[in-house]
């Protein structure tokens, strides 16, 4: 290895040396420990272990010692003899790191399989030491935990077609009869919304997700009835159902909202809608949404959506207005809804 590749490589190391160290049964001593291997300096770290000198912590000095990579992978590495260095067999730079922890071994551990090499000639025990990876329980890091956190804020853009009519799923709790009328709608909803998240992922089992509540501005083209509009302001909450290192994420989510659309019901159309305002609506939606990274996503799912204004059109004639009011009859379509979502800002995770 060349003079200039080993200056430049410890220059690398020497970025780290300010990487706080942590030790499970260990103080940690002032003295930085170069990681060296064969073909770089991998970095600069802080000794763990009691110390009585200035040596590699004193309990580091004869005994092989653990480091862990950012992955959380422990690896066990030799020393070399000379005071702060310690051997890796290999260039481990492409394995996570920076190596950001040191751990002594319980003498139990001690191992005739890595001799303790003459401090004469490090390179040379750089070549001739072994580092064994070393299984441990602990389960690996889950990238969800960097897309699903509280306080997280996104942009959303969702486009959705709802082609199906359906009978008022709810008639039974209002004593009404579980039938569809005769106009057929389609809606398209245009929604531009901000989702807050809420929680950080907790729950168990299948459970496991997070909240966040959504707050949607809504425009709804209307191609096939006889209004041909109508836009509204809705708000509500959706529930994540976050699996362990998952791109697919799937959800559930309800909406309500109030808005104003152009009605033909006062007009004289038969099963049109009643008034202009206020006209209230209510989306149901499940999908999936797919994180493409921790800023970017894309979701699939079917939405429902629900239009009414609760009866209020629907009056007894009085001296002002001799005849009833038009009748309400309602919108209730279902369709697939494809969305957009965006992290807005830098990631601050608490």
């Amino acid at each position: 290895m060349s003079m200039r590749g080993l200056s430049k490589s410890f220059l690398l190391g020497v970025l780290f040396a300010s990487l706080r160290c942590y030790s499970l049964s260990s103080d940690c001593s002032a003295t930085p420990l170069a990681v060296v291997g064969l073909q770089r300096v991998v970095g600069v770290l802080q000794a763990c272990g009691p110390s009585s000198d200035n040596s590699v912590g004193g309990a580091m000095s004869n005994s092989p010692s653990r480091v862990a990579d950012a992955q959380g992978s422990l690896y066990r590495l030799q020393d070399t003899g000379t005071p702060g260095v310690v051997a890796l067999e290999g260039d481990l730079a492409s394995r996570g790191g920076p190596f950001f922890a040191l751990e002594p071994l319980p003498p139990s551990e001690k191992s005739d399989d890595h001799p303790a090499t003459p401090a004469s000639n490090p390179a040379k025990a750089s070549g001739n030491s072994a580092i064994e990876r070393v299984p441990t329980n602990s389960q690996p890091a889950d990238r969800n935990q960097e897309i699903y956190y509280r306080n997280k804020t996104e942009l959303a853009f969702d486009l959705g077609t709802l082609p199906v009519n359906i009978p008022f799923p709810f008639d039974f709790m209002e004593g009404d009869p579980y039938v569809q009328h005769p106009i057929r709608y389609t809606l398209i909803p245009i929604i531009l919304s901000l989702r807050w998240h809420m929680s950080n992922i907790g729950g168990p089992w299948i459970f496991r997700g997070n909240w966040d509540l959504t707050s949607s501005g809504s425009f709804t083209w209307i191609p096939s009835g006889p209004e041909t509009r109508f836009i509204s302001y809705d708000m509500g909450i959706r529930r994540n159902f976050v699996p362990h290192n998952r791109n697919f994420v799937p959800y559930f989510d309800i909406r309500l909202g109030v808005g104003q659309i152009n009605a033909k019901g006062p007009k004289g159309v038969p099963y049109a809608q009643g008034e202009d305002w206020p006209e209230f609506t209510m989306n149901m939606g499940s999908g999936v949404r797919y994180n493409f990274s921790p800023r970017f996503a894309f979701s699939a799912g079917l939405n429902y959506m629900h239009l009414s204004n609760m009866d209020l059109s629907e009056h007894k004639p009085n001296g002002t207005d001799p005849n009833w009011g038009p009748i309400n009859y309602g919108i209730n379509v279902y369709g697939p809804q494809l969305g957009i979502d965006m992290r807005l800002g830098k990631p601050h995770r608490e």
